[in-house]
Parts: structure tokens; C-alpha cells; sequence
């Protein structure tokens, strides 16, 4: 017999960069208030691109100390508890292959810079990325030894090419057998195949038996865009790509003018 699902919280799924966190990585006051009201009431999920030791620190800042979250763009899901010894547990990971996506991007991009995040959460990487892009643990391998490894993520830096000619390249690729997303920057994260955001948020809303029509998102990013459209509810921040903005219910405001308090506490008022 099925549980039915529970009918008295939300399930609200919040990006972190460039939509809680401003391009100076600051969160303001708004923000943090409207989201500890939120997790005081609902489920707030956490879904970024960002690795685990990424994610932890803006959870701390946010005062997000149980529930779930997701990181690498649904790669791992953490379990969040303070009587874990680190605070925190892998509760899902999904891993694949590297090697036949890495050498196809390098034949369009020999120059890039490559990064595998590997099961142990350990960065590989080609070579130095541009500072404060990556955090955690890295370790320089040749190219050979990355497309060896499994991968929770790969990524791809380019320093030769502006964002738009990025990911024009990207899209002539054809790309196969994996999930990927472009950045704002020429940079491309690439996920095991049919994991997204959306696929770990779904794990997560059945586990919690959160109706589907009780699912909120809001994100700016690309790697938002299943996400924004799995959600019965979704806001794209207002300076997100048109893609992204075609992908959500609504618009809010940008990152800068506290979009995301503006939409969220329009989403508690209204409740269920």
C-alpha cells in the first residue's frame, strides 16, 4: 500500500550563486531571514552545481543544519543532522565514466582546463583553474589519468573563448551519454547521465511524501532549468539567460535586488 503524500510543508528548492549568494559571494539580510523563516515552516533544499565542501559552508551561514541537499547538480545528496559526526552524510552519489566525453571535448577544446571530482571528493584537475572557482581538495593528474577515473562531475574551463562562443562550441559538439550544463563563464559541468537537479529533488520529495503540487524552485542558471520545470511552482531570478526565464513559471527580481526574499515570502504567504 502507498503513504499517501503529507499535505502541511512545501518542498522548496533554492539555487545557491546568483541567487542567494551575490557575485561578491554576500547574502543579505533579506535573504537570510526569509529562508530561516522558510525552513522553520517547510522542506528548504539547497540545489547547487557546487561541490560538497562548497555547499557546507553557505549551509552554516544560512543556518541550514538538518533536512537534505543537493550538490554537483544532483550527484550527491547530503543528509544533513548535527548528530552525525561531520554534521553531514552521502545519502546518494551517482558516478560514471569520464573518458569518452573528456577525449570528444578535447578535440574542440585542446587548451581547456579539465577537472574530475572523484568518489572520494577529491578534485583532478589538468591545472590551475582561475582562483576561487574551485574549492576543496585538489590534486594536479595529466589528462591520460583523468578520463581513467570515475566522476561524480567533470569540468571544463576555458580561457580562450568569451561565454557565447563557449557554449556555441558546446551545443556542436554532440555530446551523449551524459547530463551537462554551460555557466555563465566558458565553463561546462557534466553530470552522469539523466542526473540533474531535478532527479535528486525528486528522491527527495518522495522520500518526504511531499505532494507534487506542494514542489517550489527558484534558480538562475542553466543547470537550473529541469529544476525550474519539475516544480509545480519555479522563479527565475531576473537577470537569468532566456532559457532559463523560458523554463520557469515566473520571474522575480535579479540577485541584486533580493529577487529571491522578494518571491519567497510571496511563496509563504500563500502556503499550500
Amino acid at each position: 500500500m502507498t503513504t499517501p503524500p503529507t499535505q502541511d510543508k512545501l518542498l522548496i528548492a533554492v539555487d545557491i550563486d546568483g541567487t542567494i549568494l551575490d557575485y561578491d559571494e554576500r547574502i543579505s539580510g533579506e535573504v537570510r531571514a526569509v529562508i530561516s523563516e522558510a525552513a522553520a515552516a517547510h522542506h528548504v533544499v539547497i540545489a547547487t552545481g557546487r561541490s560538497v565542501e562548497g555547499t557546507l559552508p553557505v549551509l552554516d551561514r544560512l543556518g541550514l543544519l538538518t533536512g537534505s541537499a543537493v550538490c554537483a547538480n544532483g550527484a550527491i545528496t547530503l543528509r544533513l543532522d548535527p548528530e552525525l559526526p561531520d554534521g553531514w552524510e552521502v545519502a546518494d552519489m551517482h558516478t560514471f565514466s569520464p573518458g569518452p566525453a573528456l577525449r570528444l571535448i578535447r578535440e574542440y577544446l585542446p587548451t581547456a582546463l579539465y577537472g574530475v571530482e572523484g568518489e572520494d571528493l577529491v578534485k583532478y584537475i589538468t591545472g590551475a583553474f582561475p582562483d576561487g572557482e574551485l574549492d576543496g581538495e585538489l590534486r594536479v593528474e595529466t589528462f591520460d589519468e583523468l578520463v581513467h577515473r570515475q566522476a561524480l562531475r567533470v569540468v571544463v574551463r576555458s580561457l580562450d573563448h568569451t561565454p557565447e562562443e563557449f557554449l556555441e562550441l558546446v551545443h556542436r559538439m554532440g555530446l551523449h551519454g551524459v547530463s551537462y550544463a554551460v555557466g555563465w563563464t566558458a565553463w561546462l559541468d557534466i553530470a552522469p547521465e539523466g542526473v540533474n537537479k531535478a532527479t535528486a529533488l525528486e528522491i527527495i520529495r518522495q522520500r518526504l511524501r511531499v505532494s507534487e503540487s506542494a514542489t517550489r524552485a527558484i534558480g538562475d542558471g542553466r543547470n537550473d532549468v529541469e529544476m525550474l520545470q519539475w516544480a509545480a511552482l519555479s522563479a527565475a531570478m531576473g537577470d537569468s539567460p532566456p532559457e532559463v526565464l523560458a523554463a520557469a513559471k515566473e520571474v522575480t527580481g535579479s540577485v541584486v535586488e533580493d529577487g529571491l526574499a522578494t518571491w519567497l515570502r510571496g511563496v509563504l504567504s500563500e502556503g499550500l
